[in-house]
């Protein structure tokens, strides 16, 4: 029911920012849970960040908490993770997932989004 494209990949420094994005080529993620995922070469898809239909509810995985900000344009049509003091363990290709829900409760297992974007390559130098 919606078609999702992440952009703004790309190699950073350890330290550095970057901001990806991923919109919905078609469809509309308004009522839709949204949540991006990242899996690194040899290694399984591991939940990041999640965000509710609202953008009033957010939750992140450990490894991420306090450097990386989940965030959603209703209107744009777009959700974003903005990713600050990046590390070299960063470094995947980053996923962006959508359920559709109007609750409140962030999904944290990839299994239970049924769309999904194709994927952005994020590196992070030392």
């Amino acid at each position: 029911q919606v078609q999702l494209v992440e952009t703004g990949g790309g190699l950073v420094q350890a330290g550095g920012s970057l901001r990806v994005s991923c919109a919905a080529s078609k469809g509309s993620v308004s009522t839709y849970r949204m949540a991006w995922f990242r899996q690194a070469p040899g290694k399984e898809r591991d939940f990041v960040a999640g965000i509710s239909w609202s953008g009033r509810n957010t939750y992140y995985a450990d490894s991420v908490k306090g450097r990386f900000t989940i965030s959603r344009s209703n209107t744009k049509n777009t959700v974003y993770l903005q990713m600050n003091s990046l590390k070299p363990e960063d470094t995947a290709v980053y996923y962006c997932a959508a359920d559709y829900s109007l609750g409140t409760a962030v999904a944290l297992m990839a299994y239970e989004y049924p769309y999904w974007g194709q994927g952005t390559q994020v590196t992070v130098s030392s």
